[in-house]
């Protein structure tokens, strides 16, 4: 494959090196990562802010990639991240974006299960607490920028997806792991176009809870 025919995949808020962290879709050799990162001590390609993605020209990547990194942001600072995000993407491309599933959560904290495991993650147990205000050994280690500062539901995600001007949104739950799933579009897709990619880029299964596409519209 020549490297005109590779894609590229955004990798916003990347972390440390590590290949695992792209779905398994975007590992193949038509697939290019770009790592983008706040923290310089990841070595990221780019250096940036999600509220601030001035190093990456208008419709530049394919496809864009954010886990766990919106609840991070405050309120007022989530329309400006995603009106980037729906900036660099090129006219075919799109963002798949995970965060938590703060309606799942919920039923934990009604059941007073807020600090016990709800599953396990490569960075170890995961209780409904650190889902909702961001990883607590992490945050007692003095570590802040894992705090966690607004979060959604998958009505609440939906629609903030198409506010920002996404054209077509689909968002599904990963119920085994409290997580929230969206693929939003730059342009247009026809409805076997987007729910194909949700099955290739969501988790295992996850897709399979999309009800009717949540697509953007105008007028009544």
């Amino acid at each position: 494959m020549s490297q005109s025919d590779t894609k590229t995949v955004l990798h916003v808020g990347c972390g440390a090196p590590s290949p695992n962290k792209l779905p398994a879709p975007f590992r193949g050799n038509g697939w290019r990562e770009i790592r983008f990162d706040i923290d310089p001590n990841v070595k990221p390609d780019v250096i940036g802010t999600m509220t601030d993605m001035a190093g990456f020209a208008d419709g530049s990547v394919d496809a864009l990639y954010s886990s766990h990194n919106i609840e991070h942001l405050y309120v007022q600072e989530i329309p400006l991240a995603l009106r980037e995000f729906l900036r660099v993407l090129a006219p075919k491309g799109f963002a798949l974006i995970t965060c938590p599933d703060l309606q799942a959560i919920a039923t934990l904290v009604a059941d007073d299960k807020l600090i016990e495991p709800a599953y396990i993650s490569p960075a170890g147990p995961i209780s409904p607490f650190d889902m909702l205000y961001g990883h607590r050994a992490s945050l007692m280690r003095g570590n802040l920028h894992m705090a966690h500062r607004s979060g959604f539901t998958a009505r609440l995600l939906a629609l903030t997806l198409r506010e920002i001007g996404f054209a077509h949104v689909v968002v599904a739950r990963d119920r085994p792991n409290y997580a929230l799933w969206a693929i939003a579009t730059r342009n247009q897709w026809a409805d076997t176009d987007i729910k194909k990619a949700a099955g290739l880029f969501m988790p295992h299964g996850t897709a399979d809870h999309i009800g009717k596409s949540e697509t953007a519209r105008t007028g009544t």
